[in-house]
């Protein structure tokens, strides 16, 4: 795997018009362009699965884009090696803290590794074991809150206050939509043109991304964000035009667990979605179920979320069409797998 040394400064060369996180501006495809520079070779470019089986029972031309079989089992680590492969010497030194309830927990803690940089997880006490252990084995120091008490954002901030580290939010910051965007990039090349593109919605980093993509390479294709119907503060918010904030949903989609969208997903999902979707928790594990039947592939609750969605129905219009579908991540304890998708 290439090192740190040489990674570092070309990420903040590529990515220079935004080499501050936590700037306001909104990243635009040319970023996603460069975030791609930024991780060849060190994500993985992850396939992209047909089934006919599923064409069948969908109604559809089905691509699905195997984010479960990225580098640390989801999307989330093209956003976190784009986010920090931006840092400056004193960041490096000064170290990262995010966020998360598991997926981004492990994509920082893996590309701190990578970079050589220390690395603190804010990580619910609810958090999937498989999820902590994992980012406990990249090498990070992980401290746990309780997600339906506590506030993570500001826990996440005194950390970075009090030690001079770099706050790298999940999904509301410049460099990690652009990482994300790689994702459906890559799907609209391997695949091709696109009807319809459908992504899991939870604080938008993977959706806002996407659009970024898809405006550039499908212009037409309409693309969709699903979230779980016990958390639907996309949804709302789109109908309100204002982001709306929800109590901690109670959902099996953890990683879609957010508790609103941020100020830089909003107005890219606002003017870029056809509609925000929602699938339940029994639609996921039916999905899970029938991928792992008929792909033999193993996907979490949350990685099901759009592909559970086009199966339901919830996405319009897709008769005979090509669709794009993101499967997100594939973290699920083998015993949880077994369990959700046991048909006793």
């Amino acid at each position: 795997m290439p090192g740190s040394a040489g990674l570092g400064p070309v990420g903040c060369a590529m990515l220079g018009g935004m080499d501050h996180p936590g700037t306001d501006q909104l990243p635009t495809y040319a970023d996603v362009e460069a975030a791609a520079a930024v991780i060849e070779g060190i994500a993985h470019r992850t396939p992209v699965l047909r089934s006919r089986r599923l064409d069948e029972l969908a109604g559809c031309e089905v691509h699905l884009k195997a984010e479960h079989l990225q580098r640390v089992g989801a999307f989330k680590f093209r956003g976190a090696l784009t986010a920090l492969s931006a840092f400056d010497a004193a960041q490096r030194r000064g170290g990262v803290v995010a966020y998360s309830s598991g997926n981004h927990a492990q994509a920082v803690a893996l590309a701190a590794r990578e970079l050589g940089i220390p690395a603190v997880i804010v990580m619910p006490h609810d958090a999937p074991e498989l999820k902590v252990e994992a980012t406990l084995g990249y090498g990070a120091e992980v401290v746990r809150y309780d997600r339906y008490t506590q506030d993570r954002e500001a826990i996440g901030a005194e950390i970075a206050g009090e030690r001079g580290m770099t706050l790298v939010p999940p999904y509301d910051h410049p460099h990690v939509i652009a990482g994300q965007g790689t994702a459906v990039k890559e799907l609209l090349e391997d695949a091709g043109a696109l009807d319809v593109v459908v992504t899991p919605l939870g604080g938008g980093g993977l959706l806002s991304g996407s659009i970024l993509a898809a405006r550039a390479l499908a212009p037409a294709a309409r693309l969709y964000g699903v979230e779980p119907a016990a958390g639907d503060d996309g949804r709302r918010s789109l109908e309100e035009g204002r982001i709306v904030h929800i109590d901690p949903p109670r959902t099996i989609a953890d990683g879609a667990q957010t508790l609103h969208l941020g100020e830089l997903t909003f107005p890219i999902i606002r003017d870029g979605v056809a509609a925000v979707l929602t699938a339940t928790d029994e639609e996921l594990v039916a999905s899970m179920r029938l991928v792992a039947a008929t792909l033999k592939q193993v996907v979490e609750p949350t990685g099901v979320l759009a592909l559970a969605a086009v199966l339901s129905g919830a996405v319009p219009d897709v008769a005979g069409r090509r669709v794009g579908v993101v499967l997100s991540g594939g973290n699920v304890d083998i015993g949880r797998f077994a369990a959700l998708v046991s048909d006793d």
